[in-house]
């Protein structure tokens, strides 16, 4: 039976939502060991067992130097439990930056990954699905970042989702190669050269595609991968609002929305950012998903549910060996603390929420 250890703390709706959805995960056979306040969450279903950790740094301005200096904080104790082998993936319900600075410093950054990046698969309502990456991880991202990220992407593309050859693109502001930043129009050219290593590079794509089915993976730095993200989740949103508003404003609209309720509801289902339980944190050697802060019960047991998959089909393992037989790794260097560039800061100022 797969353990996950899920961090309480620094959700929206608080500790006692997530330990509800920690009981649904539990009821479908994933054990889970909830890091929260003990009296905040009340009772526990089986399978849950409760580490009293009201301890939280969620929204500190330098989730780095809190991690070290905050042992007893809950996300650290939760991911401590998955580097200790207490717990086999880690969840997080509060802010990526908290997850990621506590997942470095103690699941550790997987050899040969310049940085981790959060890669989530957004649901298109009737195509496939697409990955993106990186969504909020690293603010600012050097061209070897991009390029990683890309390769990375792909192999889990092809390795998790069983997607042969994935079609992977450039996030930019036109489809020309010279388009874009400096750093952008070089990545490009690197990863137009890299088809010998078995990369599907199909070049730049605009926002507009990004929904369009033209590419299974598409790379951007995670300032622009997150509000890519909240943009498509927003107009999601308003888009069914503006549906649910016409079908109710007169007598003709509310006969033909009792027609529509059922298309209506499968739509919802399929663009609700529940649905899809959170994104991977690809590049550590041990696996975690970060869940939006925002969801209720049914999210987080969804990004258990998620955690626990990942695990079953040992992602982090699969992820890894495709990009070896890609050679997407990087040296490995004699330098403490080498990582191609940034401060342990810096690597955890995210954006994801």
């Amino acid at each position: 039976m797969v353990t996950v250890a899920v961090d309480a703390n620094g959700a929206d709706l608080g500790p006692a939502e997530v330990a509800a959805g920690a009981a649904l995960a539990a009821a479908s056979g994933i054990r889970v060991l909830l890091f929260a306040p003990a009296d905040s969450v009340g009772a526990l279903a089986d399978g849950v067992e409760l580490v009293d950790a009201p301890i939280s740094f969620a929204k500190a301005s330098d989730p780095a130097f809190a991690v070290r200096g905050t042992p007893e904080a809950s996300i650290v104790q939760a991911a401590r439990a998955v580097a200790d082998g207490r717990a086999q993936a880690l969840v997080s319900g509060g802010s990526t930056g908290s997850a990621l600075a506590a997942g470095l410093g103690n699941m550790k950054r997987d050899r040969g990954i310049y940085r981790p990046a959060l890669a989530l698969t957004v649901p298109i309502p009737g195509g496939d699905p697409v990955i993106l990456l990186d969504v909020g991880a690293n603010v600012e991202c050097r061209p070897e970042h991009l390029v990683q990220f890309a390769h990375m992407g792909s192999a889990f593309a092809a390795a998790v989702m069983g997607i042969d050859s994935p079609r992977v693109a450039l996030l930019s502001n036109g489809e020309e190669p010279a388009k874009g930043t400096p750093e952008l129009v070089e990545v490009h050219e690197r990863l137009a050269g890299d088809a010998s290593a078995g990369l599907n590079f199909i070049g730049n794509i605009e926002g507009t595609q990004v929904t369009g089915g033209v590419a299974d993976v598409v790379v951007m730095d995670g300032f622009t991968g997150n509000i890519t993200l909240k943009l498509i989740e927003g107009v999601s949103g308003r888009t069914l609002r503006a549906i649910r508003t016409a079908a109710n404003s007169s007598l003709r609209a509310r006969l033909g929305g009792v027609l529509l309720r059922p298309a209506i509801h499968k739509l919802r289902e399929e663009i609700d950012p529940e649905t899809t339980g959170g994104a991977y944190m690809l590049g550590l050697r041990q696996l975690g998903v970060v869940a939006h802060g925002r969801f209720t019960r049914r999210g987080f047991a969804r990004a258990i549910e998620v955690a626990a998959r990942g695990v079953e089909e040992d992602v982090i393992t699969r992820t890894r060996e495709a990009l070896l037989t890609a050679g997407a790794l990087r040296q490995p260097r004699a330098e403490a603390g080498e990582d191609g560039g940034g401060t342990a800061s810096e690597r955890a100022a995210t954006v994801y929420r």
